[in-house]
Formats: C-alpha cells, structure tokens, sequence
C-alpha cells in the first residue's frame, strides 16, 4: 500500500498496523525485530520531509494513541492527539501551549520527532523547550518513562551546533544530556514516543496582531530590523512579493506580526493605511489562516503541477539574515530561472523558499539549486533543518551540515536502541554504502 506525507515522498508499505495501546503496540515491534521487517511510525501525514513515507517493511498508525489531560501547568498528551486539541483545551483553561506549527491538525508525536517550532518560536522557542517527560516504547519491547533533567547513562560526544534559534538536522548529542533532548528531534529512529507531558504557560493576555505591507523588501528587512528587539513580539514572518501575489495581495512585501501587551511597532516605511490590525482572537484566526493559506496553497499548486515539492528548511544565525537573504536572491535569479516564492520565520533568520518547476529539467535544476545553497548557510554558521527535520528527501543534508566523525556518532547512538536499524529506515540518516 502507498503512504506518505504532505512531502509527497513516495513511501509504500506490506502492512499498516493501528494498535490500540502499549501492550499491542509492543507485540508488533518484537515482532518486526524478530522477523527483522522494517518498521515506519505514521503519525498526522503531515510532516515535510517524508519521514512517514516507509520504504518497505510495516507501517504503524498511533491514531488510537488520543489521551489528553489538563492540569495546572501541564498537559499529558499521546502521541496521536492533534496539535489544535491542546491548544484549544489550554486555552479553555486560562493557559496557553506555545509551539505553534503552521499545520496545527499535526500530531504531538509528529510535533516531538521533529522538534516543531513555528512562529511563536521567536519568543518561545521549539517544541523540545516545552517537553516535561516522555514515555517511549523501544524495539526490544521495553517501556521506559524519562523526565526532564534526568540524563542519559550512556556516553556520547559534544557536536558543534549551529549557532542558530532554530535546529532540528540529527541528534543534539553533549554529554550527560537529557533524554528528553535526545529523544526529540529523533523523528522516530530510537523509539516510539506514546506519550508526553506538556508545559503550559499562563495566558498571555491581551495580544495585538498585525499584517504590516511595504512598499519594498529592503523596507520591511528594516522594520525586522527595528522591531526584533520590541518588548512582547513573539511573532514575526515574512512574506515576499510572490507569496503576496499567491495571496492576490498586489505589495513588495508583508510582515505578520503578534506582541503581548501595549507595545507598538514603529510603522516607519510600512503602508499603514492598507495593514491589517486586530487585538480579538477570532480576527488572530483569520490571519493565522491567511498564513496557513500560503503554504496550503503553495503545496497545492506544487502538487497540481505532477512535481515534486522543492523547498528548504534552512536558517543562520540571526545576525546573518540579510546576508543570506541576499545568497538567496543572486543565487536564485541566475541559476533557478523558475517562479518560487521566500516566506517564513524571518525573526529567526528561517525563511522557507518553494520552487516551482514545469519540466523535469526544471525539476532537476531547482533540487541541484535548493541543495547548492545548504552550503553558504552552513558557513554562515546555519542549519540545515530548522523545524521539519531531515527525513527522508532530506536526509542528504546531514553531511553538508556535520563530518563523517559526528554522523557516526549519531548512527552509534541509534545503533544502540535499534541494533538491526529497523526503526524509520532511511530518515535522518541515510543508507550506508
């Protein structure tokens, strides 16, 4: 049977399992690692990367796996519960869940694998700050539970990070680290994450949302600029002229905004008079769907074509955002010559650029063009996976960003709890030769 992800990676699988809880979900891993079949977790099929494509083998669904309790700080969530239930269920509460992916109908167990951030992530960071505990199912069948500041018992080596707010490309290995900090991010190559414990924060209270137009991009850099440093901003994204015109918006550039509290942008150099402003949650919605949209639309549109997506997941270090903004624009406008389209967490110095092609040599040239660019990102200090993680399409990249020493250092680790290499075959790293 075919299954994959919003990707489009191709993935087919013998069997799709759908067990109800622990207990059957532990029967089919010892027996997939008694008869050595591969085994792909699928969560929501909303991810990026194709990692819940399968390449053979058995594929198991933690749909069943919908627990979802409230407390007072904390939210104890399965692995198959929707990102947009915890939210809703935090705020009927008085609290607030901060990760906020664009696709809020994703998974939590989705959310975890590939430590996704989002917008809100310029204020509050990735999915993997706001993760308390977690309960794993491992290919031996056993069933542990780790909390946070509970280290490993393990011995592995520090690997230099990007010096970016964003990172979701391999394991995050320093020594004495957290499970938890191994286990998100992983994007279900160690064990099958069932269950989290979530932080909850207090309601923030009265927030100011905003779809601010330029005249220009280099005007809208500058507003970046400015209001990074703006008491309360935990949002702020970017949309360029051809995002807008997906949008039927006829303007240079846009920034999507949200500050908590009274503090007000410096509207130099905006169009103040066209920008769109709104303090109710409800008039929020509608811009987090116009945002939504884009990316809706861009898939589509990719889809519609018979291509395959080509787009990065990319970001350097913040100081570094023009820099690279630049690379984008000469490297694209020589050697793409195609539509695509720049959007994305311009706060965090994480814009996602989309081609989209309209012949296979288009195709071919916008894959070679996308994969060129990882390099000067990584120069800049940058990442190659910022918030979808690596996958499959993209696991590729994890030698542009690390050496031979660190990626056998990661397969060391997942040598470790998968010594038949079973678990998500072909995501994050690749094959060996």
């Amino acid at each position: 049977m075919e299954i994959t992800d919003t990707s489009g990676y191709p993935g087919h699988a013998t069997d799709l399992f759908s067990p109800r809880d622990e207990e059957e979900l532990v029967a089919i891993l010892v027996s997939a690692t008694k008869e050595n079949i591969p085994v792909t977790i699928v969560g929501a099929l909303t991810g990026m990367a194709g990692g819940a494509a399968p390449q053979g083998g058995w594929a198991i669904s933690m749909r069943n796996f919908r627990k979802l309790e409230i407390h007072q700080g904390k939210a104890r969530a399965g692995c198959g519960t929707l990102l947009k239930d915890v939210q809703t269920s935090a705020t009927q509460s008085g609290q607030f869940y901060a990760p906020d992916p664009t696709e809020n109908t994703s998974s939590i167990g989705g959310n975890i694998a590939a430590n996704a951030s989002g917008s809100r992530s310029f204020k509050y960071g990735a999915t993997r700050r706001h993760i308390q505990a977690v309960r794993v199912v491992w290919m031996d069948g056993r069933i542990s539970e780790h909390r946070r500041g509970e280290a490993i018992d393990f011995e592995v080596p520090a690997i230099p990070l990007p010096h970016t707010t964003k990172h979701s490309a391999g394991y995050e290995l320093a020594p004495g680290m957290d499970w938890v900090d191994l286990l998100v991010g992983s994007e279900g190559t160690l064990g099958v994450v069932t269950e989290a414990e979530l932080q909850l924060l207090p309601d923030p209270g009265e927030i100011l949302g905003g779809v601010v137009f330029f005249p220009s991009e280099e005007g809208a850099l500058d507003a970046v600029d400015r209001w990074r440093p703006l008491e309360g901003l935990r949002m702020i994204e970017y949309l360029d002229r051809g995002s807008l015109e997906i949008m039927n918006v006829s303007h240079a550039a846009a920034l999507m905004i949200e500050i908590e509290g009274d503090a007000a942008p410096d509207m130099t150099g905006a169009l103040e008079s066209d920008s769109w402003f709104a303090a109710s949650a409800a008039d929020r919605e509608k811009f987090r769907r116009f945002r939504h949209s884009l990316a809706e639309q861009t898939n589509n549109r990719i889809r519609r074509s018979g291509y395959t997506k080509v787009g990065t997941d990319y970001a350097v270090p913040i100081h570094r955002g023009r820099d690279i903004l630049s690379v984008y624009r000469k490297t694209l406008e020589r050697d793409l010559r195609m539509p695509y389209v720049c959007y994305g967490h311009i706060g965090d110095a994480h814009v996602h650029l989309n081609a989209f092609p309209a012949s296979w040599e288009e195709q071919d040239r916008a894959k070679k063009v996308m994969n060129d660019l990882a390099y000067p990102v990584v120069e800049m200090g940058g990442t190659v996976g910022a918030e979808h993680g690596l996958g499959k399409r993209k696991a590729h990249l994890l030698s542009i960003q690390y050496g031979p020493d660190v990626i056998e250092a990661m397969r060391a680790v997942k040598q470790r709890f998968d010594p038949q290499g079973l678990l998500g075959l072909g995501t994050l790293l690749p094959a060996e030769p």
